[in-house]
């Protein structure tokens, strides 16, 4: 077969899902009912540690419309559930660990019922000490959250000898960072519908993000084999990594009630409820030491990261490593020291979110790059392009970068956007006149390791079916939340097929109908999903091929699949319509189905030494931010910035920008003014009148560069953007304050008060002295 340029791969293509949801016949979890159907609601603890001495449902049960009330002793199979570490109770047992841990639950004809039944149950509880402060809950004498120590995590990279570089040092700065806890914010709170089936079975339509290791965990809280549980997933309104353990938990729910009750039931979050019981992001301490030449080539880079995992394991072990691999940034230093910790509190826990640990460790190495290069009088570009990863660089854990390292371009790039130097020169000089609107720019540069890397197995399935009218059904393992994977795997297929993405219909994930694909995560969607449908629509490529040689008596070599039609490039008038072949394939017996698998690269890890191959590939991003600060009030308003990312390969470009812009804006609402707060372990916020995330009025300019440096890991060279969108924003916007203002912020959200109160008192200072 010849090749021909591209079919779509690389144009701007409308979403597959687009139109159900504009016009609202897209079906939620929510949206779902079934004759019979019951409501579910669940009774969540008031306190954030204590003893359960007693529970009564004796009054839930003998309440009108109510059909169950269970506790932990009605559960058949395990009580708790986990993917790395198995200790989230489904319901608790013996003790609850933070506001919100789910203790009972009801099953009622209506969802008023059922939430008044729950108040109904009495609890006695034995009000244990508890800890919230994550440092407090590390010391030996401190309050445990579980069985063992608080600190049940310790990741270490260990590169080089860090004594030897603090003494080959010229400049050594020490600096301590943090950040805060977060709300994945998705606008569908957490829903499930739970429906027996024959033989004890159960069918659950949710909005689990990972609908494997959710029938995983399902399958162990029953008791019941795995094939006799199936996870389909409903549409999906967001999760941004937050439906995967609060989701499991709602599912283990559900199902209990269904099978106990023989009715379908479903359970849908209040935002209040999500609020209270969904995990977080990590908030995270970080100490940091750097050494360096005068001329700023780095000798030396130690951290410390303490991450608060809350009351549960939940993903922090994952998050964390990750952390600990990318602690030093996207830098040559010979001599590395990392140490990453996951601790518990009695606080809500925390867990996946895009990003998955590398925003909280960009914010402290980036911040700490502009500082040292203001220490050393260096321009923060100069120092980065003067020590940033280039081709063959080893990083933080000796691996060897494959080609295609492009963070010189993407700095370039983005910098060149922006007039980098001179608008450096322009509002440096102007902090010397007396408006006290000040402005600033800055920067903040990653590299990011692509898919789950070292975590542990990763693969995925896609199946493309084409029909006998030219038409082609394809589903996957892997989810598709919002973000676009669907339109981007149909994308991959119709380059392979010659055909346009108007002809598939994709069908949801079903842990029944398509092999485990693992967790929905990593930016792994177009990587390996996309991977896998690539090799699913070679498959059946090859069978019809064959078949059009025969028909139309020329050589496989010579023809070409494209725009819907498979012609020969010798000569034109020897030609089939796609929709013909198929039906010619279809009365000839020939098989029009492929499965695509695809396993990804090998990698390394030794947990000892924090040292080995950590991914099988890695992708680059900078952001520069362009500020405007109020001096007199603190508002800070983002002016403009522009992302450059080198994404491999854009499978379709209206994505691509989709995923950059949504991510600096999330990025931007964690620099400036997100933060789930929590005292005494109490949320202080329960929905969105009181937790603040920016709006249309506060998003800037924005300003995509697509960077593409083909991988030949990828499918057409593709490789991943959704999480490195949101992990540069912040760090590039608090350094344009800093820029702007004089003031470090080394605290998320950026403490305005802070630099107010700064600018105020030089003012004062100043204008006391010339009265003088």
């Amino acid at each position: 077969m010849q090749k021909k340029e591209h079919n779509v791969v690389g144009q701007y293509t409308g979403r597959l899902d687009a139109f159900g949801k504009v016009t609202g016949r897209a079906l939620y979890a929510a949206d779902r009912c079934f004759p019979g159907m019951l409501y579910g609601a669940v009774l969540r603890s008031p306190y954030p540690h204590a003893r359960i001495l007693q529970i009564s449902t004796n009054a839930a049960t003998r309440k009108k419309g109510v059909i169950a009330a269970l506790t932990a002793s009605d559960i058949p199979g395990a009580r708790v559930f986990g993917v790395v570490v198995k200790n989230q109770s489904v319901m608790a047992e013996d003790k609850v660990r933070f506001i919100g841990d789910g203790v009972a639950i009801v099953a009622a004809l209506t969802e008023r019922e059922a939430r008044e039944a729950v108040g109904l149950i009495r609890v006695e509880y034995k009000l244990l000490p508890a800890v919230f402060d994550v440092e407090e809950a590390m010391k030996p004498d401190a309050p445990r959250i579980h069985q063992g120590d608080n600190v049940f995590i310790h990741h270490k990279v260990r590169r080089g000898s860090i004594e030897k570089g603090f003494q080959e040092a010229e400049v050594i700065l020490k600096r301590s960072y943090r950040t805060q806890r977060i709300e994945h914010s998705y606008l569908e709170p957490e829903a499930a519908l739970a429906l027996p089936l024959p033989g004890d079975g159960i069918k659950i339509e949710c909005c689990a993000q990972n609908a494997y290791s959710t029938r995983r965990s399902v399958s162990e809280v029953l008791g019941i084999p795995m094939n006799r549980v199936e996870i389909e997933q409903a549409t999906m309104g967001g999760s941004f990594g937050g439906k995967d353990e609060v989701m499991t938990s709602l599912c283990c729910r559900a199902a209990l009630l269904a099978l106990k009750t023989g009715r379908p039931v479903k359970m849908v979050n209040t935002r209040e409820e999500s609020f209270l019981e969904s995990y977080k992001r990590h908030p995270y301490i970080l100490y940091y030491k750097i050494g360096a030449k005068k001329n700023g080539r780095l000798t030396a880079i130690e951290a410390r990261i303490i991450a608060d995992a809350g009351a549960y394991a939940s993903m922090s072990p994952f998050v964390t490593w990750r952390s600990a691999v990318q602690a030093a940034g996207p830098y040559e230093c010979l001599n590395v020291k990392t140490d990453a910790f996951a601790v518990y509190t009695n606080q809500a826990y925390t867990g996946a979110m895009r990003g998955f640990g590398s925003p909280q460790v960009n914010f402290a190495i980036e911040s700490l790059m502009d500082e040292l290069a203001q220490e050393l009088n260096l321009d923060p570009l100069e120092l980065r392009l003067k020590n940033c990863f280039t081709e063959g660089s080893v990083t933080a854990t000796g691996q060897k970068l494959n080609p295609g390292v492009s963070l010189k371009e993407v700095l370039q790039k983005a910098a060149g956007e922006m007039k980098w130097e001179m608008k450096r020169a322009l509002y440096e000089g102007e902090k010397r006149n007396q408006d006290y609107i000040k402005r600033g720019i800055g920067l903040a540069c990653s590299y990011r390791g692509v898919s789950l890397g070292a975590e542990g197995i990763d693969a995925a399935a896609t199946v493309v079916s084409v029909q006998s009218d030219g038409s082609v059904i394809m589903w996957s393992g892997i989810s598709d939340m919002g973000q676009g994977a669907q339109t981007a795997q149909a994308i991959i297929a119709s380059e392979v097929l010659g055909i346009s993405p108007d002809r598939i219909t994709f069908f949801p994930v079903n842990t029944s109908r398509i092999s485990d694909s693992g967790p929905t995560v990593a930016s792994r969607g177009t990587i390996m999903g996309g991977s896998a449908a690539k090799k699913g629509a070679e498959t059946v490529r090859d069978s019809m091929l064959k078949e059009a040689s025969i028909i139309l008596d020329e050589s496989i070599d010579n023809l070409i699949m494209y725009n819907n039609w498979i012609f020969s490039s010798k000569n034109r008038t020897k030609k089939t319509s796609f929709s013909a072949l198929a039906g010619e394939c279809f009365n000839r017996g020939v098989k029009l189905f492929g499965f695509g698998w695809h396993k990804s690269p090998s990698t390394t890890w030794d947990e000892k030494t924090g040292q080995g191959q950590a991914y099988f590939t890695f992708v680059y991003g900078c952001n520069v931010a362009e500020v405007e600060v109020d001096t007199e009030t603190g508002q800070v308003k983002v002016i403009r910035i522009a992302a450059a990312h080198d994404v491999g390969k854009a499978i379709n470009r209206a994505g691509v920008e989709g995923q950059i812009y949504g991510g600096l804006v999330m990025g931007m609402g964690y620099g400036l003014m997100e933060e789930f707060s929590i005292q005494e372990g109490e949320p202080q916020c329960y929905n969105f009148d009181e937790y603040l995330i920016p709006t249309a009025c506060d998003i800037p300019d924005m300003k995509a560069i697509i960077v593409e440096n083909p991988d030949p890991l990828g499918p057409f060279g593709a490789k991943s953007i959704g999480e490195p969108a949101t992990e540069l924003a912040a760090p590039a916007i608090l350094n344009a304050i800093c820029h702007a203002t004089g003031k470090r912020i080394r605290e998320l959200p950026a403490d305005l008060e802070k630099v107010l109160l700064d600018h105020k008192l030089k003012r004062i200072s100043k204008r006391g002295s010339e009265e003088k």
